[in-house]
């Protein structure tokens, strides 16, 4: 085993950790990293995908089990979600790898700086207090279907399951709670992550040497992940991710 596959290994770990803990895939995170480590373009941007398959699965049987989870999200997301994958899956060939890890860095960066400079989360738990049933802004429907057409596609196109888009979507478009919308988006991720691993493995993308190696860091520690951001205030808990999505971002882009 080379220092290489130390690092896919340790990668996985990392990304089951922070996926875990933030409600996410971690192929967004994945990507950046592979991509350091060495790993050639397409390798770095497709062969976590079917990686967070286990791991998200994982992360969201203990959200499931806090009750976290909003079936009406999660079910529209994965309807409308799969073929607006699946179509940006098949132009992701013809975009290239370079411009879709410069779109990945811009992406987690700005999510970042939004979370740290402008969270949401106390002001989501009020109107929750006011609204008991259940968040449920105007025009939610619509709304629903445009987060999910338009992460799906975006992730098709950078080859992720769409966590880290969902996450800030869910908070931002449809006014749900962080921990509510790091549930969802782990439920979907575990879905969605399917028919663009069948694409990617189809135009010939991935690694699965890659694959199995970050599978095997991300799985146990996904689990671990999750059950710390259940115990964890929300508040905190936006700070982390903003913190950690930032990073990641500015690290990332001055390493491209």
């Amino acid at each position: 085993m080379t220092w290489q596959h130390l690092g896919a290994l340790l990668t996985g770990a990392i990304i089951g950790f922070l996926g875990g803990l933030f409600g996410k895939g971690g192929s967004a995170v994945a990507t950046p990293l592979l991509s350091l480590l060495g790993f050639p373009g397409f390798v770095a941007v497709a062969s976590p995908l079917p990686a967070t398959v286990p791991s998200t699965l994982v992360a969201s049987a203990e959200y499931w089990r806090s009750r976290l989870l909003d079936w009406e999200i999660v079910w529209w997301s994965i309807g409308i979600g799969t073929p607006a994958i699946v179509a940006g899956s098949f132009l992701s060939h013809s975009v290239g790898p370079r411009p879709l890890l410069v779109v990945t860095g811009v992406l987690v960066l700005g999510f970042g700086l939004s979370f740290l400079f402008f969270p949401k989360d106390r002001s989501l738990a009020k109107e929750a207090a006011d609204n008991p049933e259940g968040l449920r802004p105007s025009y939610w429907r619509i709304r629903l279907i445009t987060v999910a057409t338009g992460v799906g596609f975006i992730s098709g196109l950078l080859a992720n399951a769409g966590g880290f888009l969902f996450v800030p979507s869910y908070t931002e478009f449809l006014k749900q709670p962080m921990k509510k919308a790091f549930a969802c988006s782990l439920a979907v991720s575990s879905v969605l992550a399917i028919p663009g691993t069948i694409v990617h493995a189809y135009l010939g993308h991935i690694s699965w040497l890659v694959t199995g190696l970050v599978a095997l860091g991300a799985v146990p520690f996904s689990h671990l992940g999750a059950r710390l951001a259940i115990k964890t205030r929300a508040a905190k808990l936006e700070r982390w991710y903003g913190l950690a999505l930032t990073g990641l971002g500015v690290f990332f882009l001055f390493h491209v």
